[in-house]
């Protein structure tokens, strides 16, 4: 479980984001939508998360790293 998970701004999420690192760019758009969609559907086993605060709550922000990959592969 990721540390930085916090079910109480879990919560209050109102919008994600994803990004991928420079080492992962050769993984091509399409291929991405899917990975996407497994990291945040299950945000505690990201290895890199983070909550911004927005207006209206919080926006879940997940870096994919390649452990998650391993993990999802």
């Amino acid at each position: 479980m990721n540390a930085n998970f916090d079910p109480y701004r879990e919560a209050l999420v109102v919008e994600t984001k994803t990004l991928w690192p420079e080492q992962l760019a050769a993984i091509a758009p399409p291929d991405r939508s899917p990975i996407e969609a497994a990291l945040h559907s299950d945000p505690k086993n990201a290895a890199q998360l983070d909550y911004l605060r927005l207006p209206t709550g919080f926006c879940r922000q997940i870096t994919v790293t390649s452990a998650d990959l391993d993990r999802l592969r």
